[in-house]
């Protein structure tokens, strides 16, 4: 490969994302010079700089064949993919009811991808236990997809463990759209009610208020008890992500998840401190 002469740091990040899946090296190097130029090869030099490709996410091209809903998607050849970090209202379908905002999801990122290609960008694990591949999308032009959902409302933040890239940024676009009421943090199905309220018809994302007062610990999960009927889990294998636990006891307490039931107990399961906010 020849050294890549005075090429912008933009261009030379499509450069990465387009030939990195074929380029032998692991490093290229950045050399600046006395004017400000600025060159960028595999081959370094005494004032070079090393930019490691490994960190860099690699990314693959493809051709979208349908979009299911706001946060998944059918390639060309038929596998499907779903949005990581991020969740969009479901759509009505003969397996489940449809819910407030779906519709709206999904035509917007019909619109987005239709008669475009778009490039994958994979995490940590490349697949669920469906067998649906985990991605980031982008458009040729840049445009991070799941970023700007959750941007515009569309969809709220989900993250689970370990794929966190992108979190930071996924986080604060969260909180903006919410600032701004857009999308979802407009409807009234999507406010908060409290934790009380749970019942066997809580269904599907909600945002609960609560005040937890105890703390128990087992094997597998950890819980914040609110009363001896509600409880919310973290998964111990997570608690590095958290603050202690502590924290959280005995002060208004925002719960973000979905509800399961056993008997008449309800839990929700948390992945990640996104979604517990102090009130």
């Amino acid at each position: 490969m020849k050294p890549i002469i005075k090429i912008s740091f933009w261009l030379l990040t499509i450069f990465i994302w387009l030939y990195l899946p074929g380029c032998a090296a692991d490093t290229i190097y950045r050399t600046k010079d006395a004017h400000g130029s600025i060159t960028y090869s595999d081959i370094p030099s005494p004032d070079a700089k090393p930019i490691n490709l490994s960190t860099v996410p690699q990314r693959s091209l493809h051709q979208v064949a349908k979009v299911l809903d706001g946060d998944t998607v059918v390639l060309k050849g038929g596998a499907r993919v779903r949005l990581l970090g991020i969740n969009a209202p479901e759509i009505e379908s003969r397996h489940r009811d449809g819910e407030t905002g779906g519709i709206v999801a999904k035509e917007w990122l019909q619109e987005k991808l239709q008669g475009r290609k778009v490039y994958l960008e994979y995490d940590q694990q490349k697949q669920d236990h469906y067998k649906r591949l985990l991605a980031h999308l982008y458009l040729p032009n840049g445009e991070h997809l799941n970023l700007m959902l959750v941007e515009k409302g569309l969809a709220v933040v989900n993250l689970l463990p370990p794929n966190l890239r992108h979190a930071d940024a996924m986080i604060s676009a969260q909180q903006r759209a919410e600032r701004q009421k857009l999308g979802i943090w407009s409807l009234p199905d999507y406010r908060t009610r409290p934790l009380t309220q749970i019942s066997q018809k809580s269904r599907g994302w909600q945002r609960f208020l609560g005040t937890p007062t105890s703390l128990k610990r087992n094997k597998r999960y950890s819980q914040l008890i609110f009363n001896n009927k509600i409880d919310i889990q973290i998964d111990n294998n997570n608690l590095a992500l958290f603050p202690a636990l502590e924290t959280y006891l005995h002060k208004p307490l925002e719960i973000r998840g979905w509800v399961s039931r056993r008997n008449n107990q309800y839990s929700i399961l948390i992945h990640h401190p996104s979604a517990l906010v102090l009130r």
